[in-house]
């Protein structure tokens, strides 16, 4: 019932365009005027306004309110619009990796099994919360999120030399939100954000929907090339760089001080914000070098969840922002989902963080990751897939495959035996990865090895 209110005040907006009652550059009406009008909710305007600006028929302008960005664009159908072989769309690879049935051998998703994260410390936060409060299992929650979990979060920014008071940041729904409302305040489409080349597929995949121009930058053992991403700031005037600067998705490379000074430097210049995904910390054995604290998050928003180290089933991720950006996060957020993650879930991840066994769990968690990192590249090299560089933590491997070798048609045979690859190009924006492989090292097990070499032994890559 409600899909059907918003269609049909889309159809109402669409409309009145295409009869040219409203013309490029007109503001709509109010959320509050066009809801009373049509007899519908506010939060039912907001939704089909957003939706509309998904498309590029409006935009949104923070502060004062939405235009028509044009005239309308008619949507070609599904089988009309080009699309990337289904091994090598970023879609389609999550989308396999969710649905896949238990059991599944899958060295291309992105997170780690379940009996490698701290089931015990789990359970004792879900203890905790049936025997809390009524309102954590009832109400919702402050506009910002759990102040005990924002509070927790500040001190261990604290503690890598970021000044981020616990009302300087957001708890959202997931990472992926994160990054989803920063696109929703930053962005309009058709503006151009820099990304690493490769990076992590999701962040393509989300710009896409944002209906952005994405532009990759190559990147290098110590973070983006510094001459490339100048160019690319000089030629493109991007909005916005995404990045991942611990643990690189899915490079495994590490941020050196000189190329985060010289990229903030760039940055600062050419007047572009920086979204630093720091989902990958707490795998680092010691810190390497953050944009967000050599920069003061003046310029750099950091978002992150925990999603890798503690569950990937209790979904809370986090902004850490300007005060001005938080404020316009936090109404954009209650705009669109009415709040962050639940109290429920807030609770949850910040008794598992007090736990005392948590992080005994992430120094476990590291030293069994290097084993198995240096384990499964050996395995790899048996095969002639070798790593690019040996990462400092973390559980990805970023492989190079023999000579001549597809990284496309051998997930496409692999899957055919029942394994789930994550082809190079998956995460290019430029397509240029194409002989490259990530691999989940806890996933890769001796069942996996043998389906990949049987399948490059055989030649097994075809349609």
């Amino acid at each position: 019932m409600e899909g059907t209110r918003i269609g049909a005040v889309m159809g109402e907006i669409r409309g009145r365009i295409a009869a040219r009652g409203l013309s490029a550059g007109e503001r709509l009406p109010s959320i509050r005027r066009l809801a009373a009008t049509l007899s519908v909710s506010p939060s039912t305007v907001v939704e089909a306004y957003d939706r509309l600006a998904a498309t590029g028929l409006i935009v949104s302008r923070p502060g004062s309110g939405f235009y028509v960005a044009g005239a309308p664009v008619q949507a070609a159908p599904d089988a009309e619009r080009p699309r990337p072989r289904r091994e090598i769309d970023p879609f389609w690879v999550s989308r396999q990796s969710l649905d896949a049935p238990a059991g599944a051998l899958s060295p291309g998703c992105g997170w780690l099994p379940a009996d490698w994260l701290p089931e015990a410390a789990l359970r004792r936060a879900i203890r905790a919360l049936a025997r809390g409060e009524d309102a954590l299992l009832g109400d919702y929650g402050p506009a910002r999120g759990s102040p005990g979990l924002r509070r927790l979060l500040a001190r261990q920014m604290a503690g890598e030399g970021i000044a981020a008071g616990a009302d300087d940041i957001l708890l959202t729904g997931s990472g992926t939100q994160a990054l989803d409302l920063l696109c929703r305040l930053l962005l309009q489409p058709g503006d151009t954000v820099l990304v690493d080349d490769p990076c992590y597929f999701n962040f393509l995949a989300l710009l896409r929907v944002h209906r952005v121009r994405v532009v990759g930058v190559p990147h290098r053992p110590g973070g983006p090339d510094v001459a490339l991403f100048a160019e690319a700031v000089a030629a493109h005037r991007p909005r916005l760089y995404v990045t991942n600067s611990a643990v690189h998705n899915p490079t495994g490379a590490t941020l050196s001080p000189q190329t985060a000074h010289r990229v903030l430097s760039i940055a600062a210049a050419e007047d572009v914000a920086i979204v630093e995904d720091d989902i990958f910390a707490d795998f680092e054995p010691e810190p390497s070098p953050r944009l967000a604290a050599l920069d003061g998050l003046s310029r750099v928003l950091r978002i992150g969840s925990f999603s890798k180290t503690l569950s990937a089933s209790i979904r809370c991720g986090y902004i850490a922002a300007r005060p001005d950006l938080v404020e316009a996060l936090v109404d954009l957020q209650v705009a669109t989902s009415f709040g962050g993650p639940s109290p429920a879930a807030a609770a949850i991840v910040e008794g598992a963080l007090f736990d005392g066994s948590y992080r005994k769990h992430l120094g476990q968690l590291r030293a069994r990751l290097d084993r198995r990192r240096r384990e499964v590249a050996v395995r790899l090299e048996t095969l002639g897939i070798r790593p690019w560089l040996m990462p400092r933590g973390g559980f990805h491997l970023w492989c190079r495959l023999p000579e001549g070798r597809d990284a496309g048609a051998l997930a496409r045979a692999s899957l055919r035996h029942g394994v789930l690859l994550a082809p190079g190009d998956v995460f290019s924006a430029g397509r240029s990865a194409g002989a490259f492989m990530r691999f989940n090292v806890a996933q890769t097990d001796e069942r996996a090895i043998a389906v990949l070499r049987r399948v490059l032994e055989e030649g097994d890559e075809g349609p």
